[in-house]
């Protein structure tokens, strides 16, 4: 698979049944069916499902308050990680916040998750902060980073 065959698009209920499989697979504490048919209906939140073939690879989503941007998940399943899906997504996540001409988006990441780091870092993510004991299984601290976007002048 090369980036160039993955697909971003809104995620729908449809999905759900994959995207919960995929939530279980990649995290310790999954989020609920009712969390995310909740988080679908929000207009104050966008969900992208990464797709290869018809089939949903990979997600995130992010919700905004006024100017503030806060990227929630960014998962992609076990058997697809390392071939441009979570990319894919983040770009596409990232292109949204210009689009909403919000100041940054946030996000927070487990503090020993070397991958994720390294790719938000390639988007233009920061540090900004640390969450002592914010992952419960197992204990660990969350990194915040932050992305700024700067406002363009006319």
């Amino acid at each position: 698979m090369t980036r160039s065959e993955i697909t971003v698009r809104r995620l729908t209920e449809a999905d759900l049944p994959a995207v919960l499989a995929m939530e279980a697979r990649c995290f310790p504490d999954p989020w609920s069916e009712g969390v995310f048919r909740t988080a679908l209906r929000d207009e104050s939140c966008l969900w992208l499902a990464a797709e290869l073939c018809g089939a949903p690879v990979g997600y995130a989503g992010m919700q905004w308050v006024l100017d503030e941007g806060y990227i929630d998940n960014v998962a992609v399943d076990p058997a697809f990680r390392r071939r441009g899906a979570a990319s894919a997504l983040l770009a596409a996540m990232i292109g949204e916040g210009k689009k909403r001409a919000l100041s940054f988006l946030s996000l927070e990441v487990r503090a020993g998750n070397e991958g994720a780091i390294a790719l938000y870092t390639s988007f233009g993510f920061e540090t900004v902060g640390r969450r002592k004991g914010y992952y419960l299984r197992p204990p660990e601290d969350a990194l915040i980073m932050t992305k700024y976007f700067e406002a363009e002048t006319i």
